[in-house]
């Protein structure tokens, strides 16, 4: 006779399809544990994909807590995508620490993707949060750069929808030029450095934000560059650059009324020449008309000679003596 393997598998494959659907082993654990859940819920659980050694952990570590939380509360923050281990952390470090915080905030929180069990950290140890450098210049012109230490903690009533350590850091920063810039001299913020933590927290920077700043610090405080003095260089270079280019102009302006006197000279000597061209045609038409006889031809010739004999004697070099148009080379004594 042959042993029945089949049937014995089948029971078998059944029995794990059964252990699977409903844990046993977990349903008593959680009955030994005060937590209510039934087996059938296990197996539901099982149907709709979530784990229910996740959800019965949870609600075993809430209820030893003191919390009042259900498997279907859970459960449905799961399949929402959120974070239960860390809600349920959370939600024990807020009500040893007194901190008002329900389940509903908790999973808004989670769901928003912030950490739940951080924020309440935070809230209970509050943390540093450090600047980069800020760079601003005091009204004398002198360039500081500073660096403080912004202390915060969670405020757990605006971690849904309230800025993060982003805007904190600006809108530090923003104060921090702010005030150096408001004042007079460098002096008076090297002296009194806590001025410029008293400003920005005066501001109310933590408006709107996930954190509360319990107090700015300002950590330390260089000396930058003379931005005043580089501003004003600048300035005086820009000018003696349009100081020349408008002296360039002018002298351009110069060099081309020179020449255009210089073409109205010549302009000028050249109608001379034309109007003593004519000289000769108007002493022949005087000849011809009887006008001019040839005793005054020659008196005016020896007068032109003397004239020239003074010009030479007076300008030895000859630079302005010239021949004029119309006289003969022999002159008459």
């Amino acid at each position: 006779m042959d042993f029945p393997f089949l049937p014995i598998v089948i029971g078998g494959i059944v029995l794990l399809v059964f252990l699977y659907f409903f844990p046993i082993s977990l349903w008593i654990t959680a009955l030994f544990s005060g937590v209510k859940v039934s087996l059938f819920q296990l197996a539901f659980m099982r149907v709709r994909k979530v784990p229910p050694s996740l959800i019965v952990n949870s609600m075993i570590t809430s209820t030893k807590a003191g919390l009042e939380l259900t498997a279907n509360d859970l459960e449905t923050h799961y399949l929402a995508g959120g974070n239960i281990p860390s809600v349920i952390k959370a939600l024990i470090s807020a009500d040893k620490a007194n901190i008002p915080l329900s389940f509903k905030q908790a999973t808004a929180i989670d769901l928003a993707g912030r950490d739940v069990f951080e924020a309440v950290t935070t809230s209970v140890n509050p943390k540093v949060i450090n600047t980069p450098n800020v760079a601003a210049v005091a009204q004398d012109g002198i360039q500081l750069i500073a660096k403080a230490r912004i202390t915060v903690r969670a405020n757990i009533a605006q971690l849904v929808g309230g800025a993060g350590e982003e805007t904190i850091l600006a809108r530090v920063g923003e104060g921090i030029v702010t005030s150096i810039g408001s004042s007079m001299s460098h002096k008076e913020v090297l002296e009194n450095p806590d001025k410029i933590s008293k400003l920005v927290l005066q501001k109310g920077l933590d408006a709107g934000t996930a954190f509360q700043i319990l107090s700015i610090d300002i950590a330390d405080i260089d000396i930058g560059e003379n931005i005043g003095a580089k501003l004003q260089t600048d300035q005086a270079s820009a000018d003696l650059r349009v100081a020349e280019a408008r002296a360039e102009e002018r002298r351009a302006m110069a060099v081309a009324m020179e020449q255009e006197n210089r073409a109205k000279t010549q302009e000028a000597k050249a109608r001379v020449v034309d109007a003593e061209a004519e000289i000769p045609k108007a002493i022949a038409e005087a000849f011809r008309s009887g006008n001019l006889g040839i005793m005054d031809y020659y008196k005016m010739r020896n007068i032109q000679s003397d004239t020239d004999m003074r010009d030479s004697i007076a300008n030895p070099g000859g630079q302005n003596s010239s021949t004029k148009p119309g006289r003969d080379e022999t002159r008459l004594s």
